[in-house]
């Protein structure tokens, strides 16, 4: 078993896919498929935003976990991992973001 959280986390919201959807909220995300998955992340990040303008900073802290969960399902949904994002940063690393932004300009 992995030692970090978000490795964890990972493997738990992996091995929740092919769960009843009706007794994991995991595996009901994935049963709606990647739409519904997305929505859920959009609609953590607003909430995000909502807590982080409103003047309760303590307030940001369960919306980024539930914000980091969804991230973590659209990932897996796309057979990707925290390692794949871990990887990009490593990649970006050491380049200004203005830099690395206009690489992406197509």
């Amino acid at each position: 078993m992995a030692d970090d959280i978000l490795d964890r986390l990972e493997a738990t919201i992996r091995s929740r896919r092919a769960s009843d959807a009706g007794s994991s909220y995991t595996a009901s995300l994935f049963a709606k498929g990647r739409p519904k998955i997305a929505q859920k992340l959009g609609e953590e990040a607003v909430e995000t935003v909502i807590a982080a303008c409103s003047g309760d900073d303590a307030a940001i802290v369960p919306e980024a976990a539930d914000l980091i969960f969804h991230l973590c399902v659209l990932l897996a949904d796309a057979g990707l991992s925290l390692d794949d994002v871990r990887a990009e940063i490593a990649r970006r690393d050491g380049v200004g973001g203005l830099v690395e932004k206009a690489s992406r300009a197509g």
